[in-house]
């Protein structure tokens, strides 16, 4: 009786695993078939080409079902991109720097005190980084550079990096402390020091989680709205300098999504930006497993190899 009702409880428990897994498969493709219905429509409906969209930064789509406007999103993809490449330019060598602290230098008292502290900023509403980035960092730069407002590339990156700090610097703590321990006691005993043991030993063992922590900091990144929007002038021109204001994808949409019409072209664009947004998440993802996938394939070797001897 018991054994009975033991393959019917694991049975029901595998059944609501499945459902749960293919309903989250379901709603991507949804969320995937969408926005692509949403967005393709600039190309399909208004006639633009791709190139126009990528590479054109004359924006000024018509606000009707009409058309006849331009759609060149420029300007917000190359915001993106150096708002982004900015932050993870700070951002990852501070977050390699604390991983290699609390997994290999801090003690344990310092691991459980730091690690936590790390951790809670996972955990922070992105309007706390916004504000205090407008109250704080907007008007420090301003006063620093001698410069009208302090609204820019560098504000903006710099938010995003605090932002994308934790992940980084989570995942590559765990990557580091998954190292085996007899690696670092052989690199040891061959009279290795406690840095060539971490550069030489620790760092390329760890290195696919290390750069899965910074692709997923980086599609963070990417996909921050409101705390860049609040810090980087939202002015569609190219940025001079890092110190120039600018706009990108999220903050375009996010600003101008509730005023357009729907169905219009103007509208239709901005669901081309999201769609251009979704890729790039999906690319995220593919890297992510081409990472793990080069990452575990020595591991795999090593085992067919010790399985034919």
């Amino acid at each position: 009786m018991k054994s009975y009702k033991r393959f019917w409880s694991e049975q029901l428990g595998r059944g609501i695993v499945t459902a749960c897994g293919i309903a989250v498969i379901l709603l991507t493709l949804s969320i995937g078939a969408f926005l692509i219905y949403k967005g393709s429509g600039t190309f399909t409906t208004y006639g633009h080409s791709i190139g126009e969209f990528f590479f054109s930064s004359q924006w000024s789509p018509a606000d009707t079902s009409a058309g006849g406007g331009k759609v060149g999103a420029a300007i917000y993809i190359f915001g993106s991109i150096s708002t982004c490449a900015l932050a993870l330019l700070i951002a990852a060598p501070l977050s390699l720097a604390t991983a290699i602290f609390l997994s290999e230098i801090a003690p344990k008292w310092g691991e459980r005190l730091f690690r936590p502290a790390v951790e809670l900023f996972v955990g922070i509403p992105s309007i706390i980084y916004g504000w205090m980035g407008l109250t704080i960092l907007v008007p420090a730069i301003k006063k620093l550079f001698g410069l009208s407002h302090g609204y820019s590339v560098l504000a903006a990156g710099i938010v995003l990096a605090v932002m994308i700090f934790p992940t980084i610097t989570s995942v590559a703590t765990d990557a580091l402390s998954s190292v085996p321990r007899d690696y670092r006691k052989a690199a040891f005993g061959l009279g290795a020091t406690r840095w060539q043991v971490i550069r030489q030993v620790v760092l390329p063992a760890a290195k696919p989680g290390v750069l899965t922590g910074i692709v997923l900091g980086l599609a963070r990144a990417f996909g921050e709205a409101l705390a860049v929007a609040m810090v980087i002038g939202k002015t569609r021109a190219y940025p001079k300098s890092l110190l120039s204001p600018t706009n990108n994808l999220t903050a375009a949409i996010a600003s101008d999504m509730g005023g357009a019409m729907e169905g219009g072209e103007y509208n239709t664009a901005l669901w081309t930006m999201a769609l251009l947004l979704f890729l790039i998440s999906l690319l995220f993802i593919f890297i992510i497993h081409l990472i793990a996938r080069k990452g575990g394939a020595p591991k795999d070797e090593h085992v067919r190899t010790r399985k034919a001897g």
